[in-house]
């Protein structure tokens, strides 16, 4: 964009459900800023803990990263399993 205004994309993703969310921002705002404006934290409470995973593009970035024009903002949830204890429990098996 222009006029100072770049858009990017907030991304949750849930088991069923994928929610995208586009918002226009100030040239210097933050990934904190982009998802408070997207409204997601509203629409999910469970966002408001702490500490938020995030990423721009899948690679893990902190809450205050400035955004560029066109970034896709997404947001991690926890993991349930171990990735490492899965398999040690798979290869038991």
């Amino acid at each position: 964009m222009d006029n100072g205004f770049i858009e990017v994309e907030v991304v949750y993703a849930l088991p069923q459900q994928q929610i995208i969310k586009s918002v226009q921002l100030s040239v210097g705002m933050t990934v904190q800023e982009a998802i408070n404006l997207s409204g997601l934290t509203d629409a999910f409470p469970q966002l408001c803990k702490d500490p938020l995973n995030v990423g721009v593009f899948a690679k893990s970035c902190e809450l205050d990263h400035v955004l560029n024009d066109g970034d896709r903002v997404e947001i991690y949830r926890p993991l349930i399993h171990d990735p490492k204890e899965a398999r040690r429990l798979r290869a038991k098996k």
